[in-house]
């Protein structure tokens, strides 16, 4: 018989099924509470300066923005693949840690993969800003058309971005939906108004939870997980391509790949840690998205923060061992040239700051790990700035130097883009399940486990014995065997 340790409780608190129905579907039930009213109110705001910005750059041309002959890339690009990045943790949690059998995701899967899907709608506005002539970006897929031979240039990296990119949307909306429909026939069936029970039954597609529907519906979630784990390791990787398909000093290395993807998701976490440690605080869901789920993410924030940091010192100790000098110089032009100030809050804030959660306190504060996901932030954000801004601001020539500087058009669209995806984060927080219902649901009998660590004394439970959750429920009143009867047998079903 094999023995497994006792782990920390999934969900906290004596909680029924009624119990984390109510937690769950109140606030969409409810009137928005004051504190959201506010968050969204500033987060529209904030979405004005976007919308100023981008009508600001539609009128009058790129020319608003501070690019010129030498830096032809800078804040947009730089915005594009920060937020690009932002979404590979909603994947990763959702897609990967599914396959895996990894049940503390359950809690926070919903919120990584909208998190997933408004920080990709935020990133695909960027390339279509940037182009110049977003009225016709048709022109990009290989559409048929009369305009005669126009077809997408299929050796440029921007080309691979758009099929790339769209793929991403496609498969993580389709997988978000998918496990919203168990939980918007809860919310149809605690409907009281003929409105919203008719727009979440419409969703819901006729959802009862037969037994058929149950296993259609985790055949189709595998699947799909499926086919959205290679996406964490491609779509960064393309995104990589914009850059390592190039003959720039800093760009051209073969690093980019892996160095991108291991970027995203530690950005992505980041994000995550963001969101989460506010909304459990104000939304009132420490029972469930509990420290021990922050801890797992800040081990993995922790990880691919340490991964980030040796590629930093690969690429300076490639760039010396290769006797390019153009290569070297432009690492030591990072470090030491005018955009210091850039490299050195990039790597205090990714490669220093994550190194204090190899200690338990650092990592089981909500805190302190808030803190810690605002500097992860700041730190990509640069990361992304420094790689494109300092390796063309100095160009083979000397008389090609320039230094960028940003207008206010572009600091706009920055700011705004936070506005764009906080705006839809707080309409996902007040009208859609924040966490997955269903499946934390079936994350019980583990909670079972962890709950019963003091009546066992400090044993083991031997990993075969299941407890099952059906034993006499009902809505008030939660029926189960005891310990001893779980470990003998002798009990009723």
């Amino acid at each position: 018989m094999v023995e497994a340790p006792i782990r920390e409780p999934l969900i906290l608190g004596n909680k029924t099924y009624k119990q984390i129905s109510d937690d769950v579907i109140g606030p969409i039930e409810s009137k928005p509470s004051m504190s959201w009213l506010m968050g969204f109110t500033l987060s529209v705001l904030v979405l004005g300066l976007f919308v100023v910005g981008v009508g600001v750059t539609l009128y009058e041309g790129i020319g608003a923005w501070g690019l010129q002959r030498t830096v032809g890339w800078a804040f947009d690009i730089t915005n594009f693949v920060f937020w690009v990045g932002i979404g590979h943790a909603g994947t990763l949690i959702s897609a990967v840690l599914l396959l895996f059998r990894q049940h503390w995701r359950t809690s926070i899967n919903r919120s990584a993969e909208a998190m997933t899907i408004f920080a990709v709608i935020c990133a695909g506005q960027f390339p279509l800003i940037h182009a110049g002539r977003p009225w016709v970006a048709y022109w990009i897929p290989p559409l048929p058309n009369d305009l005669g031979s126009l077809w997408p240039n299929f050796n440029s990296p921007l080309a691979w971005d758009v099929f790339a990119i769209s793929t991403y949307l496609t498969v993580s909306l389709v997988f978000w939906f998918c496990g919203l429909v168990p939980d918007f026939a809860l919310v149809r069936d605690r409907a009281t108004k003929k409105i919203p029970k008719f727009i979440y039954g419409f969703f819901s597609l006729g959802w009862t939870g037969s037994l058929k529907q149950w296993n259609r519906f985790e055949l189709v979630s595998l699947i799909l997980a499926g086919m959205a784990t290679p996406l964490v390791l491609s779509v960064h990787t393309i995104v990589s391509f914009d850059f390592a398909t190039s003959v720039i000093p800093g760009w051209h290395t073969t690093i980019f790949p892996p160095y991108f993807v291991a970027g995203a998701i530690f950005s992505g976490f980041g994000m995550v840690h963001t969101l989460l440690i506010v909304v459990r605080k104000v939304m009132k869901l420490e029972s469930y998205i509990t420290i021990n789920h922050l801890e797992q993410m800040a081990k993995v924030i922790m990880v691919t923060g340490t991964m980030v940091g040796i590629a930093y010192m690969t690429e300076f100790f490639m760039a010396a061992y290769s006797g390019y000098e153009y290569e070297f110089f432009t690492f030591a032009n990072r470090a030491f040239g005018p955009y210091a100030w850039a490299y050195w809050i990039m790597m205090s804030c990714n490669v220093f700051s994550p190194q204090v959660y190899w200690f338990k306190k650092a990592r089981t504060s909500p805190t302190f790990m808030f803190i810690i996901s605002i500097f992860v932030n700041i730190g990509m954000w640069f990361e992304r700035f420094v790689i494109i801004v300092t390796s063309l601001h100095r160009d083979f020539l000397v008389s090609s130097w320039s230094m960028y500087t940003p207008t206010w058009v572009e600091l706009a669209i920055l700011i705004g883009s936070f506005g764009l995806f906080f705006t839809l984060f707080f309409l996902f927080a007040k009208y859609l399940p924040m966490i997955a219902v269903a499946e934390v649901k079936s994350t019980y009998k583990i909670t079972q486990r962890g709950k019963d660590r003091d009546a066992l004394n400090g044993k083991t439970i031997p990993s075969d014995v299941i407890f099952n959750d059906d034993y006499g429920y009902s809505a008030d009143k939660w029926k189960r065997p005891t310990i001893e009867e779980a470990l003998s047998g002798n009990h009723d079903h």
